[in-house]
């Protein structure tokens, strides 16, 4: 029944029905929630039929394939079609479709009551028969478009009897996930498994990415496909950076093309190497919880073999809505970190998010990072499955130096001392060339909490097992990518 809100209603009917034709990619995330019959305008509601009925045969919903189908009993005429589409489409769709949703129940309930206080007048029914009907009709109204989340015991007792079974017959090997590509990590976590939340943290300049790379690498190495959001580095910094930690060339040296012929050689066979792997970079600086839901469930379907997905990083994401006031930014943290343990669910991959850490860390003797560290930590900590921190004590040793060295030109110390400070930071840095690196384990929901001692060759921006790691039962496979036997030539790194 119209009401004072009708134009209103029809108003965000007509922004979203523009907003699915202007970006088809967000309809699935809408008909999770909305059906045909949520729309109070006709029109509004045909042609989001059609759109269903295309995305389901997996046709493009595009104004041209829609308009094409709005005849017979979907008739919309071209006019009002043309004046729907030209309304501005808008990116933050979730405060829409709850709004249209809850417009919806209210018509219906509106009508129910109707319908019962009509039913009360009659005196052949029974208040218990009345009651029957009220309870039926408002479960039917209440269970639009969800689905029972039970399961019975025997389903779930089989099919646990089939994950132990499953990891039986793997003998010693303790991956249940995804090879991380570090044996002791794995020991711990017995790799990165479906359905997970992992958070990785540190502060500027520790290797947040470098790291997450070199997990990719792992996963591409298995077989499998990865995505990767990248909201802070362009998707060609981020293949640099593969380049370098695949081809030993270092990654200064491939920035500025300062290469041999060798080096060429094998430059061109990790590219090809690469180019072949089920890899996908989006590197949008602008993305919500809700575009990546829409982009990864998309490329899910497209390719199934996609098992794992990064986010670098999730303090650049932003949340559903435009809050305001104390506690907003928090809040939208919470909503994004909850987004990425649903979707991880949903897909069943592990999902890795990388963490900006609080500055206040540093002004600690011990500057290891901990749980309360981690920025709007609150719903971060609660829905991640693994918290990662990365520590290298000679980010701050490096660091000193340098404070040291400017100090000294500011208070104008003689040029030998200075040379003398430069040269014992020269000297430090070459010692650490191959420097030690912590991955410390704060959270495992799953398995024990420690640290684990990897290397970081910093020429290369490359993590990589110590040499006592690395033929240990812990891990099963070769984490090296697997390269072409010959330098074939190609024109093109395709990602």
């Amino acid at each position: 029944m119209p009401t004072n809100h009708t134009p209103q209603i029809i108003s965000i009917e007509s922004t979203l029905i523009a907003s699915i034709l202007f970006d088809s990619e967000t309809f699935s995330e809408i008909a999770d929630v909305l059906s045909g019959n949520d729309f109070l305008h006709t029109s509004h509601r045909k042609i989001f039929d059609v759109c269903k009925s295309l995305h389901s045969q997996g046709i493009p919903i595009t104004p041209e394939f829609v308009l094409s189908r709005l005849e017979g009993a979907y008739f919309v005429s071209q006019a009002e079609f043309s004046e729907i589409i030209a309304t501005s489409p808008i990116a933050n769709i979730q405060g829409y479709i709850a709004e249209i949703k809850d417009a919806s129940i209210k018509r219906q309930l509106n009508k129910f009551a109707m319908l019962i206080a009509d039913k009360t007048g009659n005196s052949a029914l029974k208040g218990i028969e009345i009651l029957d009907e009220i309870e039926k009709g408002i479960y039917d109204i209440s269970s639009q478009g969800a689905e029972t989340s039970f399961r019975g015991s025997k389903e779930v007792v089989e099919h646990t009897i089939n994950l132990i079974k499953e990891r039986k017959e793997r003998g010693n090997t303790v991956l249940v996930g995804l090879n991380t590509g570090f044996a002791r990590l794995n020991h711990f976590t017995a790799g990165f498994k479906k359905g997970e939340l992992i958070v990785l943290g540190a502060r500027p300049s520790m290797g947040k990415t470098a790291l997450c790379l070199a997990f990719v690498q792992s996963v591409l190495n298995s077989g499998k496909g990865a995505a990767i959001f990248s909201l802070e580095m362009p998707a060609e910094q981020l293949m640099f950076r593969m380049f370098a930690s695949l081809s030993n060339i270092a990654l200064q040296d491939l920035i500025i093309g300062k290469m041999n012929d060798n080096e060429m050689s094998e430059f061109t066979r990790v590219a090809q190497s690469i180019s072949q792997k089920p890899l996908y970079i989006d590197d949008s600086s602008d993305l919500s919880i809700a575009q990546l839901r829409s982009k990864l469930r998309k490329l899910k379907s497209q390719d199934d073999s996609v098992s794992f997905a990064v986010i670098d990083y999730l303090q650049l994401m932003r949340g559903s809505g435009t809050r305001r006031g104390d506690g907003a930014r928090q809040e939208e943290i919470s909503e994004i970190s909850r987004g990425l343990k649903t979707l991880a669910r949903d897909l069943e991959i592990p999902i890795l998010a990388l963490s900006q850490l609080n500055r206040s860390l540093e002004s600690r003797d011990d500057k290891r990072p901990m749980l309360s560290d981690l920025r709007e930590s609150g719903a971060i900590e609660q829905d991640a499955d693994i918290i990662l921190f990365l520590y290298r004590e000679f980010v701050y040793v490096d660091r000193a130096l340098r404070a040291k060295i400017a100090k000294a030109r500011q208070e104008g110390k003689k040029d030998d001392e200075v040379r003398k400070l430069e040269q014992e930071r020269k000297e430090k840095r070459e010692e650490n060339v191959i420097e030690t690196a912590e991955i410390i384990i704060a959270k495992n929901r799953n398995g024990e909490i420690d640290e684990v001692k990897v290397q970081f060759n910093a020429p290369f921006v490359r993590f990589e097992d110590r040499a006592s790691e690395r033929e240990t039962s812990y891990q099963p496979t070769n984490t090296k990518m697997d390269l072409p036997d010959s330098p074939d030539s190609i024109d093109v790194v395709q990602i």
